[in-house]
């Protein structure tokens, strides 16, 4: 990474540098601007609609599926199909020309596709990298379907999906996995390929899908012995093409393409998938203000070309709406937030601090005032039994340190103190009684209660917070890392702590919630066994995690 401070040059085209001094500054910092400038450089259909001339798929002579299949955002009535073709994954143009190519799909009740619910054609255009996203609406309700893609002669392999239940439904149980920060250079994907076999429902994942920083010939800390990376991996990305060929790598990984095959994902950012701690518009590094943005745009449209996403998210430019609200019934609410691309920028210079005026800024915030609103009007108008808030950053108060005036974590929800105080305000208005939060980021397992007053551990305990842990970042981690002692004592809220990779499982119930916290020893090394280093049960109507 450039050091704080330093500019690093521009690696973006020279047109797009041009287009965006065309633009000036001001129009530039605009969805239309932006977008102009990224479809001048890129070549992409300022309207979406591709006018490429068309492949014929019998000439495609290698498999296009290399980075398979996946679903996401399952709703009562429809399921979102996702594939992108690329016979070498490797290369800026994955081995296709630049034309469209037509795609057909079928959704099956069985996995022999001996029952065939729903078949058609999709394109998939040059313009978004092929890739293909499909809404296959008019479903039955909380079901299990199977999928696949063909192009040409190639049959993709076979994913699982499924509906959730109808928005009236009386439902019982919903098993979710939270997983998170995947560096690829940190080490395999072990977790993965555990998830892809165990009995979930629904996959959320709550940021860093993808690491920027570079990644060396032999993978990093994986340390590959049988291949040799190419070269484009190891620099940093900032162009569209720099992203898109990361993605290429990531989901190139088979355990990565198991666990998307095998259970229907929810996904929203963090900073990783563009610039670390980057915050709204404001990148870590000193460069300009609109070469930035062109790094977000690129970074944004990356991210949906490679994510089973719905329409309403197709970014514009360096924008996209990615908070969503989900339901599973009468069960559950979820209220799927970003936290990334309307925040004030970190106080203090970001990094670890006490919270202060700056901090504590009540016109600061971490969601946007937009958002905000958004979420106090879901709780309000929620008839779920849960209300589930997937998320990035560590929402409850986290003491760095033993002294009376702590350190903490100016870029998570502790350096935004008036915007999680106007959060738990508007819970409670609403009569939000079983409050869950899924978080990210820290590459470490917490369980915490979200207390009224977190520095009065006798206040009301008005939620609870499950942090899981990391797929990969950190590398193999420790069960009790170095700062474990200081921060139990520090918090205590705060009911575990662990620093072994892997990821979370949480099964909601009509009495309670169950949340296991499952760990790998390693995954600088392949094939490690999974543990279930920890269990909590919180009970409706009483919130407070207990261990099991």
């Amino acid at each position: 990474m450039t050091p704080a401070g330093h500019q690093q040059p521009s690696q973006h085209a020279p047109e797009l540098r041009a287009a965006a001094r065309h633009l000036g500054r001001r129009r530039f910092l605009t969805v239309t601007g932006a977008a102009a400038a990224l479809a001048f450089a890129t070549n992409l259909p300022t309207a979406g609609v591709a006018a490429a001339a068309e492949l014929d798929a019998a000439k495609i002579t290698e498999n296009p599926f290399t980075l398979g299949v996946a679903s996401g955002d399952p709703q009562a009535t429809s399921v979102l199909l996702w594939t992108r073709l690329a016979p070498t994954p490797y290369q800026a143009d994955s081995g296709l020309p630049p034309e469209r190519v037509t795609v057909r799909w079928e959704l099956a009740h069985d996995e022999r596709f001996r029952h065939i619910v729903r078949r058609g054609a999709a394109i998939a255009h040059p313009e978004f990298h092929h890739s293909v996203h499909v809404e296959v609406g008019h479903l039955d309700s909380d079901r299990i379907f199977y999928y696949r893609f063909r192009a040409g002669s190639w049959v993709s392999e076979t994913g699982r999906t499924r509906t959730a239940p109808s928005s009236r439904a009386r439902v019982d149980q919903l098993t979710l996995a939270a997983v998170s920060c995947q560096a690829y250079h940190e080490g395999y994907f072990t977790a993965y390929g555990h998830l892809a076999e165990d009995d979930v429902d629904v996959v959320f994942h709550v940021g860093d899908y993808l690491y920027e920083y570079a990644v060396s010939s032999v993978g990093g800390a994986r340390n590959y012995t049988d291949r040799v990376l190419p070269d484009l991996f190891n620099r940093e990305t900032i162009t569209l093409e720099d992203y898109r060929l990361r993605y290429a790598l990531y989901k190139t990984d088979p355990d990565l393409r198991a666990a998307h095959a095998a259970h229907p994902f929810v996904v929203t950012w963090d900073d990783h998938e563009i610039e670390n701690n980057y915050a709204d518009d404001i990148p870590e590094n000193s460069v300009p203000q609109e070469e930035f943005l062109l790094r977000r745009a690129a970074g944004y449209r990356a991210y949906w070309e490679n994510l089973p996403l719905r329409r309403p998210q197709r970014p514009a430019g360096p924008d996209m709406q990615l908070y969503r609200r989900l339901n599973w019934g009468r069960l559950a609410q979820f209220d799927i937030l970003d936290t990334r691309q309307y925040r004030s920028d970190q106080a203090y210079g970001d990094g670890a601090d006490v919270p202060g005026p700056e901090s504590d800024d009540p016109s600061r915030t971490i969601t946007g005032a937009t958002q905000e609103r958004w979420l106090l009007d879901g709780w309000r108008a929620s008839k779920a039994l849960w209300n589930v808030v997937p998320q990035q950053v560590t929402f409850s108060q986290r003491k760095l340190d033993l002294n009376e005036a702590a350190k903490m974590s100016m870029d998570a929800w502790d350096g935004y103190r008036a915007s999680r105080g106007r959060v738990l305000a508007g819970a409670k208005a609403a009569g939000v009684d079983n409050l869950m939060v899924l978080t990210g980021d820290v590459h470490v397992g917490y369980a915490f209660d979200i207390k009224d007053d977190f520095d009065d551990s006798a206040s009301r305990t008005l939620g609870t917070e499950i942090v899981t842990t990391s797929v990969t970042s950190g590398r193999d981690g420790a069960e009790k890392p170095a700062n474990w002692d200081t921060y139990t004592r520090a918090n205590p809220h705060l009911k575990f702590y662990n620093g072994r990779r892997g990821y979370t499982t949480v099964r909601l119930g009509r009495d309670s919630a169950r949340a296991d916290f499952k760990t790998v020893v390693a995954v600088t090394t392949p094939g490690a066994p999974i543990t279930t280093a920890a269990a909590f049960v919180t009970e409706v109507g009483d919130q407070g995690l207990k261990p099991v």
